[in-house]
């Protein structure tokens, strides 16, 4: 399988310049756990993620340290720190070295990069341009998807699916970036988080008026928005 059958199109992103609680924010209302950060002119510069909230002034968890230890730092990662613990905006907080990948790059090697950095979201670029992210959970849900396949997907469902988002790319109900999308053999699955139950069946429709689907596997929780209750998938497709 290559990057393109799992990854997640129409990335949310922030510019460099916005705050870190409009980064925040945005994280905690899509129920994602970092963002890549795209300048005006759609240039990749950076991601931030919920690690690079973790220590920061507001809510006091600056590192102590002995003050003897600040002798063999030197000044200039003693000023990174402050800048990353006191910066208002996203360039001050982003991690700026960002590993990313084509989309006809084998899964294999998105696996390799986030074991081998540490990361868990790689996003994916295509001249020059960022098309989409591949985040752990991403795979996690292509394993449950083909746990029980061997051969790979063939060239009808990769262009089921391609169909299936260019749809979704034009219905306002649509959640983009909140729905997983994978096919197997004629079967689309559909994981991810919903706000709204009648999405549910939007979505199935959506699915179904596309020539070449056999099924639709219905893995979507739901989340009230205002409670934030979580429902997880039903049992039966």
């Amino acid at each position: 399988m290559n990057v393109s059958d799992v990854m997640t199109p129409n990335v949310l992103s922030v510019p460099p310049d916005a705050s870190v609680g409009t980064a925040a924010q945005l994280m905690l209302q899509k129920r994602i756990s970092g963002v890549p950060v795209i300048d005006d002119g759609g240039h990749l510069v950076g991601i931030v993620s919920e690690g690079d909230f973790l220590r920061r002034a507001e809510i006091g968890t600056g590192r102590r340290r002995p003050r003897w230890t600040e002798f063999f730092m030197g000044p200039g990662r003693l000023a990174d720190e402050y800048v990353r613990l006191s910066g208002r905006k996203v360039r001050d907080v982003m991690t700026h070295e960002v590993r990313t990948v084509p989309p006809d790059a084998p899964l294999e090697e998105v696996v390799r990069l986030m074991e081998r950095h540490n990361i868990k979201r790689v996003p994916v670029v295509d001249n020059g341009k960022v098309v989409g992210i591949v985040t752990r959970a991403n795979l996690l849900h292509a394993v449950a998807s083909f746990a029980e396949e061997i051969a790979p997907s063939s060239a009808a469902d990769a262009a089921i699916r391609s169909r299936f988002l260019a749809t979704l790319k034009d219905q306002p109900w649509a959640p983009l970036t909140a729905i997983d999308v994978t096919v197997r053999n004629g079967i689309v699955a559909l994981s991810g988080i919903i706000t709204d139950e009648r999405q549910r069946q939007a979505l199935r429709v959506a699915a179904e008026n596309i020539p070449g689907v056999k099924d639709v596997e219905d893995n979507i929780a739901w989340v009230e928005p205002v409670s934030g209750v979580f429902v997880e998938a039903p049992a039966h497709r």
